[in-house]
């Protein structure tokens, strides 16, 4: 176990749809901010943050402040909670609430640079140091959750948490991750103290140091073969036939251009081709959905040149 590692630890919880009551997420807002003065008041910034990366004292600080269900909603609405409200009190405590779920997560580098430009500490830096977390989690560490929250505290003088949750649908399970500053040294050697949950099979883990000649590898075939030639390498392993349109076809061509980014800037190492991944996916999935758009254009324009033709036709 590394002391100086930055991931404190994760917590697996039922997946469960819906919302807090409005009631409740006011009297979340308004206890959570309560509590939360009280801590930095009598312990300082830096306390409330290592509590914050405690797995269970999140679920019990969650449970204090009303949402007291053993659920996935509870990492949801603490976050919301806190970011309501601390929002207006951030300047005097010195601590901001960055992110949340779906949409908002993709607002955390944002945040964090007009933060930044506001305290004075480098948000540019703080941005990679969220992407790393949120990549780590989700390609570095592949235990069949997909991330979809994304919550990042800071204070004044740049000390951070993150606690983030994937789903897996097929089980009805989320899992939370918790990350701190404190003591970090590595994104990617390493950087869990604990993983709790139930065992769910093998997994992939290249954060372990025994793969550290697993990503060397990864890194030199993604330069020496370049993105086209690892996905023609993907689609002779898997043996499809090319007339089928399939999910894992679909896949492997999208993988081609997630893999376009890292490849062009030449990674030395898993940090930087992961930071790069994580920009290049976004861009990706807006070239993806303009694709779509112009091919839905291109069949509409096809079937009205059709429609005109039998109508020549007819008059003819």
């Amino acid at each position: 176990m590394n002391n100086d590692s930055s991931r404190t630890g994760s917590a697996d919880l039922p997946l469960h749809a819906g919302r807090v009551p409005h009631w409740l997420g006011t009297r979340m807002a308004r206890l959570g901010a309560v509590i939360t003065e009280a801590i930095v008041h009598e312990y300082g910034r830096d306390e409330f943050l290592r509590r914050l990366a405690h797995p269970f004292w999140f679920q019990s600080f969650g449970a204090v402040m009303g949402m007291d269900w053993h659920s996935s909603g509870i990492t949801t609405s603490v976050i919301g909670a806190l970011k309501r409200g601390l929002g207006p009190i951030e300047q005097e405590l010195g601590i901001h609430v960055c992110g949340g779920r779906g949409k908002h997560s993709r607002q955390t580098p944002h945040e964090l640079v007009t933060i930044g430009e506001s305290v004075g500490f480098n948000g540019e830096d703080l941005a990679k140091a969220s992407r790393l977390v949120a990549k780590v989690d989700s390609a570095a560490v592949q235990d069949g959750y997909d991330l979809y929250l994304h919550g990042f505290i800071v204070t004044d003088d740049a000390k951070w948490v993150v606690v983030q949750q994937g789903m897996n649908g097929d089980r009805r399970q989320a899992r939370r991750y918790h990350w701190s500053s404190e003591g970090l040294r590595d994104f990617v050697n390493e950087p869990h103290v604990a993983i709790e949950g139930h065992s769910h099979g093998e997994i992939i883990n290249l954060t372990d140091r025994r793969a550290a000649t697993s990503r060397d590898v990864q890194l030199d075939l993604l330069k020496s073969l370049g993105p086209d030639g690892i996905t023609k390498e993907v689609a002779t392993l898997t043996r499809k036939p090319k007339t089928v349109p399939s999910r894992r076809a679909l896949s492997v061509l999208r993988s081609s251009e997630i893999l376009a980014g890292p490849w062009r800037k030449r990674p030395s190492s898993l940090s930087s081709a992961t930071t790069r991944l994580r920009r290049n996916d976004s861009r990706v999935e807006i070239s993806g959905a303009e694709r779509e758009t112009r091919t839905r254009g291109r069949a509409r324009g096809a079937q009205a040149t059709r429609s005109t033709s039998k109508a020549a036709r007819g008059l003819g």
